[in-house]
């Protein structure tokens, strides 16, 4: 059985309040990145790439089953830790239940205050297109 986004958002929370130190907390999310799979060559489109993000991401979904699975990359170390977190709670869930998520994790780890404003809004830019994507497989399989 797999678990529901807000175990995930718990998991997530729990694995950043072990570290007090933000260089610490910063190098957990580097490392989440650099454990991600590279993204192939042919999804690194101008089409997947998304927009408002200061360093370059690469977003790819894939609807099977129901459940929308995502995959991504991006050229900063950060930024790809934020996108592997993200895709962590929501890839392997269905478009409903990722319209639904309450993406409560962001505030709890303290990532939004810890961003500097262009990554801020960044985040906010991966999370609406994941949105998007999930919006468009909805109205694709009804």
């Amino acid at each position: 059985m797999s678990k529901s986004i807000n175990e995930l958002q718990d998991e997530v929370i729990e694995e950043f309040s072990s570290f007090d130190d933000w260089m610490d907390r910063y190098q957990l999310l580097i490392d989440l990145g650099n454990e991600e799979q590279p993204l192939p060559d042919q999804y690194k489109t101008d089409q997947n790439l998304i927009e408002g993000c200061q360093s370059r991401v690469w977003l790819h979904a894939e609807y099977k089953e129901g459940k929308i699975w995502f995959q991504a990359e991006s050229d900063a170390l950060i930024v790809k830790g934020i996108i592997a977190l993200l895709i962590k709670v929501l890839s392997g869930h269905t478009p409903d239940e990722i319209l639904a998520a309450d993406l409560y994790f962001i505030d709890r780890i303290g990532l939004k205050e810890h961003l500097s404003p262009t990554r801020s809004n960044g985040l906010l830019s991966m999370v609406k297109q994941m949105r998007m994507y999930a919006l468009a497989f909805k109205a694709k399989s009804l």
